[in-house]
């Protein structure tokens, strides 16, 4: 009996000392969007991440990252993975028809709903960078927008 606690003993020595020796694993650096006020599940919500003033919000295929979410009861979650610590902003999209695209009238109005991180107030014309960016450090953080129909 005593040897063979001395062998668990030392497999377990072994596996202590062995998983000391591995790396630790990087601290999750995901950015997740949560979308409020959807009118409806019809369609996509559309989520870009910026990570400058270029382009943002209306150049989505200039963004630094895309992705797309699926609504349910008129909520909608978009993660943008493995994000680099930085300054960003997000610009978010109903896309109820899933054109994939903002539609807007004759004005430039949207005709679907718009937000942005930090919920900026609608002002004449789409929000400005300076206006939606925040500070992504390491690890893993929640922004949460509120869709605004014009």
């Amino acid at each position: 009996m005593t040897t063979r606690c001395a062998g668990l003993i030392s497999i377990f020595v072994v596996a202590v000392a062995a998983r000391a020796a591995l790396p630790d694993k990087e601290p999750a650096t995901a950015i997740r969007v949560h979308i409020e006020g959807l009118h409806s599940d019809r369609g996509q919500v559309i989520c870009a991440l910026f990570a400058a003033a270029d382009d943002f919000p209306k150049r989505v295929d200039q963004a630094f990252a895309r992705t797309t979410a699926q609504i349910m009861a008129r909520h909608a979650t978009c993660e943008f993975p493995n994000v680099p610590a930085g300054i960003y902003a997000i610009s978010v999209f109903h896309d109820e028809n899933g054109n994939g695209k903002l539609d807007t009238n004759w004005l430039g109005i949207p005709r679907e709903g718009v937000g942005a991180s930090n919920n900026p107030k609608p002002r004449m014309g789409p929000p400005k960078f300076a206006a939606a960016k925040f500070q992504h450090s390491q690890g893993s953080m929640d922004v949460e927008i509120i869709m605004r129909y014009l």
